[in-house]
């Protein structure tokens, strides 16, 4: 009986059917890009789509980017576990999309980069641009060694397939396709699984529905469930979730991954003209909305069903982020080729976010460390080396996905280590892009003290874990439960995670920095890092600079989409000229912008 424990269904023939054809048909796309595109090969059509894209598919792809398999896997147990305040997010979306859109994508476009680390050259220095993409590479390995763990959970849950096996199944079919297509095939895939992941929440929730007797009887179990009480306005920092938390934390959380994160960044300057790339990020922020409600509303789905026999206390499952997994086979195990639909939805968000991990760390490798040393590699050989490179971080992401299995709950782990490492580094671009005083010696003081901050509260989290007045999940029952514990799959990790300490006696910071939320943990590197910054940079000459091209500060006309005149009329002013029209224009494409594009790189390096 559904929601009273116990084994569930595993998959049938027709779940594999369907599984199997998404996944080939994932991979179908990249071999179709590619044959299209087999005499494009230069490594701007790789890596940039040729910069011709436009706005709706990159802003689907921009979406499906990060709301992966962890989104569909985590952000529904977030819900039922805690209830809808992960919701409020949705307002952290529209902040970062407008952020992101009025400052960062003007700047990223008018300089024609390619990697988003070209800019801290240009800005500050060449060290600096090598330590922010080895930042990066560090992290985006990592979090795309949880993107893969995340379905592999869900599918060891249903149908106990070994868990390595299905690893390193997720890591081939991205590597196939981003090897073969570049980014062109990334952005159309991610198209086509955005798609198939908001199915599986509708499938959940309208199962769900008719169930339970309607949404309204959703909405009403949890309402009585404490689960609809979002706005808890509490202003201590070392709550984990509040409405300052996510409206003030988790805006420029998401600020961090959207602006700088070469992932996010590669998509929307590949596309053909400057409002594109921002119209690309306001219909990101709607997706970002339709994604993270149907998420939440899965969670409370789930809560109604499993109000009075919660799996997780009873042992049906072995972790929160199995849940999804085993309401799914508990409720649509009956129609033959929905949980394999599910299990699809996922994978696509995983495909989806893997794919553009490993094409965005092709491109800052390739951009930043290894073209300027060997500047006379011909086209046909840096095609191969990117080919090459995608297939070895591929490789990486799958070696990373056991280091995941060790990192517990996969949707605040993921946050976590966004904050820890792109709060620091947004704090060095924000310096460069608002202020002329900082210089290289003081930003980089500044970004190193953010992050050994960061890095240290985060730690310290993890050695002395919060209260449990902070972090427990909200009440929940196994009085219908008529099952005997632990009789169902459970998943065994690829490694046995560590035992957490229980210190005796627990230190000061314990209860302050160790504490403190973890989506404050990037704002807190952010803000470290411009005060260091700015003190050190006047400590050691900043004030005294000489002037640079203020094509590298935000500027006033960067908020405000200008139409002054078209594309023909740029193309008859001179090189110099077409820069400065640039500033006042927004429909410039880079066909136009290619020429200019070179002294402009030149006048603003050190």
């Amino acid at each position: 009986m559904v929601g009273t424990g116990g084994p569930v269904a595993t998959f049938s023939v027709w779940d594999y059917v369907v599984f199997a054809g998404t996944i080939l048909a994932s991979a179908g796309v990249g071999l179709f890009a590619a044959i299209r595109g087999r005499k494009e090969t230069s490594s701007a059509e790789f890596l940039l789509g040729g910069r011709q894209m436009t706005a709706v598919p990159v802003a689907m792809s921009l979406t499906a980017s990060f709301m992966s398999g962890i989104t569909v896997i985590g952000t529904p147990a977030e819900a039922y576990m805690f209830g809808a305040e992960f919701w409020l997010f949705a307002i952290s979306y529209a902040i970062m999309s407008t952020v992101t859109a009025e400052l960062f994508v003007p700047l990223f476009y008018r300089l024609g980069i390619t990697s988003a680390y070209e800019y801290l050259e240009l800005r500050f220095s060449r060290p600096i641009r090598l330590i922010g993409t080895s930042m990066y590479i560090v992290q985006t390995a990592l979090y795309t060694g949880l993107v893969i763990y995340a379905p592999a959970l869900a599918l060891n849950q249903i149908t106990g397939l070994d868990l390595w096996g299905v690893l390193v199944a997720t890591g081939a079919v991205c590597i196939v396709y981003c090897t073969l297509g570049g980014l062109k095939a990334v952005i159309w895939t991610d198209v086509m699984q955005m798609v198939i992941m908001l199915a599986g929440f509708v499938a959940v929730i309208a199962r769900g529905a008719v169930l339970q007797g309607g949404l309204n009887k959703i909405w009403e179990d949890a309402s009585k469930g404490g689960r609809l009480e979002v706005f808890d306005f509490n202003p201590d920092p070392r709550q984990r979730h509040t409405f300052w938390s996510i409206v003030v934390g988790g805006s420029m959380m998401w600020i961090s991954i959207y602006s700088i994160n070469q992932s996010q960044v590669q998509r929307y300057i590949s596309c053909k003209t400057l409002r594109q790339a921002k119209l690309s990020l306001y219909v990101n922020m709607v997706g970002l909305w339709v994604t993270v409600s149907l998420a939440m509303f899965s969670g409370l789905t789930m809560y109604s069903i499993y109000k009075n026999c919660d799996p997780l206390t009873n042992g049906d499952v072995g972790t929160s982020d199995q849940l999804l997994p085993y309401l799914v086979m508990d409720i649509l195990a009956e129609y033959p080729g929905i949980p394999g639909l599910f299990v699809a939805a996922a994978y696509s968000g995983t495909l989806s976010t893997v794919s553009s991990s490993i094409n965005a760390l092709v491109a800052v490798t390739s951009e930043d460390f290894i073209l300027p040393v060997f500047k006379n590699l011909t086209q046909k050989q840096v095609t191969w080396m990117n080919m090459g490179m995608s297939i070895f971080y591929g490789a990486l992401c799958i070696g990373m996905a056991g280091v995941a299995s060790l990192m517990g709950n996969i949707l605040q782990a993921a946050l976590s280590l966004f904050g820890v490492i792109s709060g620091p580094l947004l704090g060095l671009y924000l310096l460069g892009m608002l202020f002329r005083t900082p210089n290289s010696i003081g930003s980089l003081t500044g970004m190193i003290i953010g992050l050994t901050l960061t890095l240290w509260a985060w730690i310290g989290g993890q050695i002395y874990p919060p209260t449990a007045d902070k972090t427990n999940p909200l009440p929940l029952s196994t009085l219908n439960c008529n099952s005997t514990i632990g009789q169902n799959y459970t998943t065994t990790a690829p490694w046995t995670s560590p035992v957490t300490l229980q210190p005796d006696v627990r230190p000061i910071l314990a209860d302050t920095l160790y504490s403190l939320s973890y989506v404050y943990i990037g704002l807190m590197g952010t803000l470290t890092t411009i005060v260091f910054g700015m003190v050190v940079s006047m400590m050691t000459g900043g004030c005294t600079q000489e002037k640079r091209n203020s094509d590298l500060f935000v500027q006033k006309k960067d908020l405000i989409c200008f139409s002054c005149c078209s594309k023909s009329e740029a193309s008859d002013v001179t090189e110099k000229a077409a820069t400065e029209f640039y500033m006042g224009a927004d429909n410039l494409t880079f066909t136009d912008f290619d020429v200019m594009s070179k002294d402009v790189q030149k006048s603003t390096r050190l």
